[in-house]
């Protein structure tokens, strides 16, 4: 696990805060019914081994809610599923907005379950970036009232959930996120570089000096960062996938999520936040 983070002093409110947010916004395979390996759907690619429709359970998935290939996912085809993060919206839906009810004895055979993940993982998520947002400490006040006002969200009852915008609520975070990170990337001395939103897609940034930089949204898809300085960058929604990452150093790295880890290569010397796992197939 990488080490240097944004989650506060040891010990620190904020830090107590953060860490029992994002135990929360963990995946629990285990008390889930399966819900990504049925409502998502995916095309035969180099990420999926076949196609599947939305609604339709994986050809992996048993009776049991497991994945019969969960070992193997990658060398099976399905690279994808190993990128895939819920943010914990998986159980939440399973055991506490529908109550435990597996959707395979659901009236509906499971449709409002299935239609109400990908809104739900959104919500997550954004808890995910407010979670990092209050261990920071900016706009305190601002910060807490968006946390609690996404919170309640995701325990609306299913009904309630289905007509929550979540593209709204992401924009009106979105705002609020950006200032968080300027207001902690100004603390970076020298001058920061600006790649938001940037097509980088294989650049050659090997050993790069973006420490506080501004890399949201930006399209790094197989970059060479090798041993690149990206502490204290803002990596918000940058596409990491194939990003080769060995050696570079994401200490304080600002929004990065396990999502993106996974999707990018890296190795033993890859430093990046506490609150994030190692991937299993980084060498």
């Amino acid at each position: 696990m990488g080490g240097g983070g944004p989650t506060g002093p040891p010990g620190s409110v904020a830090g107590k805060a953060g860490r029992a947010v994002r135990e929360r916004l963990r995946a629990d395979c285990g008390e889930c019914f399966g819900l990504c390996c049925v409502a998502l759907a995916f095309s035969r690619s180099a990420d999926f081994a076949a196609d599947k429709k939305a609604g339709e359970a994986c050809r992996n998935l048993d009776r049991a809610h497991r994945c019969g290939i969960h070992a193997g996912l990658r060398g099976s085809g399905y690279k994808g599923c190993t990128v895939y993060d819920c943010f914990g919206a998986g159980q939440h839906l399973s055991q506490v907005t529908f109550g435990g009810q597996d959707w395979r004895a659901a009236a509906d055979g499971g449709r409002a379950m299935f239609a109400a993940l990908p809104l739900l993982r959104q919500l997550h998520e954004l808890l995910w970036y407010l979670g990092e947002a209050r261990d920071h400490g900016v706009a305190r006040e601002e910060t807490e009232r968006a946390w609690h006002r996404v919170d309640t969200l995701t325990r609306l009852a299913p009904a309630e959930l289905a007509a929550v915008d979540p593209a709204a609520e992401r924009a009106a975070v979105g705002e609020l996120l950006l200032r968080v990170s300027e207001t902690v990337r100004a603390r970076v001395p020298g001058r920061r570089a600006d790649h938001r939103g940037a097509d980088l897609v294989g650049a050659r940034l090997r050993g790069a000096a973006l420490r506080g930089a501004g890399l949201r949204g930006a399209l790094l898809i197989g970059a060479d960062l090798r041993a690149a300085d990206l502490r204290l960058a803002d990596l918000l929604g940058a596409d990491l996938r194939d990003t080769d990452l060995r050696g570079a150093d994401l200490t304080g790295a600002l929004f990065l999520t396990q999502s993106q880890l996974n999707a990018a290569r890296g190795d033993t010397r890859t430093v990046f936040p506490p609150a994030l796992d190692r991937p299993a197939h980084w060498a």
